[in-house]
């Protein structure tokens, strides 16, 4: 009998399609956290990279990526977490920001940013697309996010931060 390893795009594959577990939109491949997968010393390493330094979502990802994996029969696996490069929100799909939007948070307004909290000149409204939004809280339902109103239709949102 002749078994065969899986590749490491079948992993990646696998796994690429994890819901973020704070918005479930959106998966950990458009999210941009999930970074490689490797074999390492008879292991599947996957590497993935928090969004913030202290994202309590990494811990339910890492299950998540275990369960599919292991589930699938691949039981010789290890995640790991890096810091370095920080990410950014560079590293969002545009596919991402079109998922957010719809589904009602505003998408970060530029590519990259210089600071966390840099000045947003216009936050345009994911429901109606008015311009005539003002800040609530710069924290909004999590940490990554701010909360705005939109002047105009009078709902609140999040607008997922520049980072």
């Amino acid at each position: 009998m002749i078994t065969t390893e899986p590749t490491l795009e079948y992993i990646y594959n696998l796994i690429s399609e994890i819901p973020d577990p704070e918005i479930p939109v959106i998966t950990i491949k458009d999210l941009g956290i999930l970074r490689d997968v490797k074999f390492v010393d008879n292991k599947y390493v996957v590497t993935i990279t928090p969004t913030y330094t202290a994202c309590p979502a990494m811990g339910m990802i890492e299950d998540q990526i275990k369960e599919i994996l292991f589930s699938n029969g691949i039981t010789n696996v290890k995640v790991e977490l890096t810091y370095s490069p920080t990410w950014t929100t560079d590293w969002l799909s545009q596919e991402a920001k079109l998922k957010l939007k719809k589904y009602g948070i505003a998408p970060p307004n530029h590519s990259s940013c210089t600071k966390l909290f840099s000045t947003i000149d216009v936050v345009v409204c994911p429901r109606c697309n008015s311009k005539h939004t003002e800040l609530i809280s710069r924290f909004g339902s999590t940490a990554c996010k701010a909360l705005y109103k939109c002047d105009d239709c009078k709902e609140t949102f999040d607008l997922f931060k520049c980072h």
